[in-house]
């Protein structure tokens, strides 16, 4: 979640400590700003409208990058590794440029009840970014949405 001089911006992913506020809320615009103008010069007639060959290669950081652009809040861990806030979590899917986003919480904190209603605006703010998204129940009944490029 920190900006590393050489590797850029880190979208916020749900796996690590919550970002203290101030300097990152321009860092996240300018990133999400740059995803939108790559995909204006790279995707030809499709524009803006479905992600550009490096989203798909690196899809996790992508589909971080544009839930946390989109103003949800990202699950955090403390420095045991505890969650320690309700949010979305974003992990490498089953394939190549496919990415699984469940909502993730301390124990007792709710996220199981409300999973299914994040996991839909999660999914309606990747679908308009041109991402295709699928709700599933994983093990323990707990939903999750996998997502992957259009074809």
């Amino acid at each position: 979640m920190v900006t590393d001089p050489g590797r850029g911006f880190e979208p916020a992913t749900g796996d690590g400590a919550a970002a203290p506020p101030g300097r990152r809320e321009a860092e996240l615009r300018t990133a999400y700003e740059g995803l939108l103008q790559i995909r204006r010069l790279v995707n030809g007639p499709a524009g803006a409208g479905v992600p550009a060959p490096w989203e798909v290669r690196q899809a996790p950081r992508a589909v971080a990058l544009a839930l946390e652009a989109a103003g949800i809040t990202p699950s955090a861990l403390d420095a045991e590794g505890r969650r320690t806030r309700t949010g979305y979590r974003v992990a490498a899917g089953s394939g190549p440029g496919r990415v699984e986003v469940t909502w993730a919480g301390p124990p007792g904190g709710g996220a199981a009840e409300e999973e299914r209603e994040r996991l839909t605006a999660c999914a309606a703010v990747l679908e308009e970014l041109g991402w295709v998204c699928l709700l599933y129940r994983g093990p323990r009944r707990r939903r999750f949405l996998e997502v992957e490029p259009p074809l």
